[in-house]
């Protein structure tokens, strides 16, 4: 397939409004200022936005409104989460009728699978759909690993063009790189925030960043930096960008990011309950690492 994954990618925090419901004008505030930091695409409704809180109509309005905000400046990611097969391809078919350009199509949850069952999972929706898809393996969230074996099996599908490696085990996103490295239609993405150096070292083409809602320049430095051949600036931009990721761990997940952009003066809203705020010391910790970034 020509479609390549490449290049910083923010999972987009959903904004939402006081009483929950989805803040139109400040995602597309949010989406252009990304855009204009110099992402290299931006994926509405993965872990980071929250997708588990929406329904399907919310996804389509959500879906429509980042394509038409992106104006093909940056490819449009779609998260495609669901526990069953029929849900995903219901999703991933949405997606395809808002005109988002790949899927990013997570294990399903709590079910304890197979690798067997993982491949027919992901076989059977890239069966579906002719859109590119990136396996989104999550294991420290889901407890269901995509191994290197079978994600080497996967990348033989042509529509599946990649996986995005959140587990924060380099040496599972190495092995994913070294079994598919003959291949040029498939690639791997980081999806550790402090490991995106570390991943281009080995080949891979990018990284789905979070903490990149909160300071995309510095996540671009990573990656353009790196494609330039300024290494020492690459991994000196990969530095600067690891406190704010260690700290997401004061929150459950996505709290720091909304928070961060909240204190930047974009209002993204609460997270969804049960999640909770920071408490006023986090909160001020978090600044902290803000103002030391110069990102406030």
């Amino acid at each position: 397939m020509a479609f390549i994954p490449r290049g910083i990618i923010p999972p987009v925090v959903t904004p939402t409004t006081p009483d929950g419901a989805f803040h139109e004008k400040v995602f597309v505030q949010l989406i252009n200022h990304l855009i204009d930091s110099g992402v290299h695409g931006v994926f509405p409704f993965g872990t980071t936005g929250e997708f588990y809180a929406f329904n399907n109509d919310d996804y389509r309005r959500i879906i429509t409104l980042a394509v038409e905000t992106a104006a093909g400046r940056v490819p449009v990611y779609a998260g495609a989460n669901h526990i069953t097969v029929k849900g995903t391809i219901e999703l991933a078919k949405i997606a395809k009728e808002c005109g988002a350009n790949a899927v990013s199509v997570l294990t399903p949850m709590f079910i304890s699978q197979t690798q067997a069952e993982v491949y027919e999972f992901y076989h059977a929706v890239a069966e579906s759909t002719d859109l590119p898809i990136i396996i989104y393996n999550n294991r420290p969230k889901t407890n269901v690993h995509v191994t290197p074996e079978t994600v080497a099996k996967l990348a033989e599908i042509p529509n599946i063009a990649g996986v995005k490696d959140s587990t924060g085990d380099m040496t599972n996103t190495a092995e994913y790189i070294r079994l598919t490295r003959h291949r040029d239609d498939f690639h791997v993405l980081l999806g550790r925030d402090t490991l995106i150096y570390a991943g281009l070292c080995y080949g891979a083409t990018g990284a789905i960043a979070s903490c990149a809602n909160v300071a995309p320049k510095v996540a671009v430095d990573i990656y353009e930096k790196f494609m330039a051949g300024d290494h020492k600036g690459a991994l000196e931009a990969q530095f600067k960008f690891a406190p704010l990721r260690i700290a997401c761990n004061m929150g459950t997940f996505p709290e720091v990011i909304k928070e961060g952009l909240i204190m930047q003066g974009i209002d993204v809203g609460k997270c969804i309950a049960p999640i909770a705020e920071l408490t006023p010391p986090e909160k001020e910790k978090l600044k902290t690492v803000l103002q030391e970034m110069g990102l406030l």
